[in-house]
């Protein structure tokens, strides 16, 4: 079931399906809710599954200059407060996953486990904060350009062919997005601190999901990462880039299952 939460004026879009314990999952940038529907529709069998249109995302509503990952976080409560969730496992897309990580910070008495689904805890570099501002001078250029290089550059070299249907539903989808929206998510990206604090503290179960030809992220920083939590568990990829959500999905769906088994034992 589609939804909609007003928040400050605004509108957050959201859908809801299945019962049992609750999993909530966050889409990384320029994606929406729908990137997760073949996942949603499989783990509704078994869970409570909750996505979300983040800030300036799907057919959520821009909030300003800049979406911190703090601001979407908050956006995430307000909507399982609403739905009256006390419980959850929580696993975010990339920006999703930084999110996630916010809301780990925030809310830890919430989470029965988290993961990030090709994501991390560090904050950005000064020279990856020089290249964000590089990049949101491209996208007040010509955000087209900007998105029609990038999302294909997410997935495996071997597999932009492969997909070339789903790369252009992703364009499409990110090319209908205000241009406001895209620079504020990156503006909130750029902004974001390190997390691996919560990731050394945590205790609940932490899931990694990487991909061999991540383009954005080392698989080092990832087995790097993996190893800080007190349980965790790792999925690695070896056909997959940044969007195994898409390349390897059955993989990625089943391992999000056992992720909840372990969570809700």
């Amino acid at each position: 079931m589609k939804k909609e939460y007003q928040l400050n004026g605004k509108n957050v879009h959201y859908k809801i399906s299945g019962r049992g314990e609750t999993l909530v999952l966050l889409h990384g940038y320029l994606e929406s809710l729908e990137m997760w529907s073949e996942h949603q529709e499989f783990l509704s069998d078994k869970y409570q599954v909750i996505s979300i249109d983040l800030p300036g995302h799907g057919l959520t509503d821009n909030f300003g200059d800049i979406h911190t990952m703090s601001f979407m976080a908050e956006v995430v409560y307000e909507i399982l407060q609403d739905e009256k969730v006390e419980k959850c496992v929580m696993v975010g897309h990339s920006m999703g996953g930084y999110t996630t990580l916010a809301f780990a910070k925030k809310y830890p008495q919430m989470l029965n486990g988290f993961g990030l689904f090709h994501s991390h805890a560090s904050a950005d570099t000064d020279v990856a904060k020089r290249n964000r501002e590089r990049t949101i001078e491209i996208i007040k250029q010509d955000k087209g350009q900007f998105i029609n290089e990038f999302i294909p550059s997410l997935f495996a070299p071997d597999n932009v062919e492969k997909f070339a249907d789903q790369i252009e539903i992703q364009m499409k989808m990110a090319n209908a997005m205000p241009k406001e929206s895209v620079i504020a998510a990156m503006a909130g990206m750029k902004e974001r601190s390190s997390t691996v604090d919560i990731l050394m503290d945590s205790k609940v179960p932490v899931l990694f999901i990487a991909g061999k030809h991540d383009s954005r992220i080392p698989l080092e920083k990832t087995l790097a990462q993996a190893a800080l939590p007190t349980i965790s568990q790792i999925l690695i990829l070896g056909d997959a880039g940044h969007m195994s959500w898409a390349e390897e999905e059955q993989k990625t769906i089943t391992a999000l299952d056992g992720f909840m088994q372990l969570c809700n034992d």
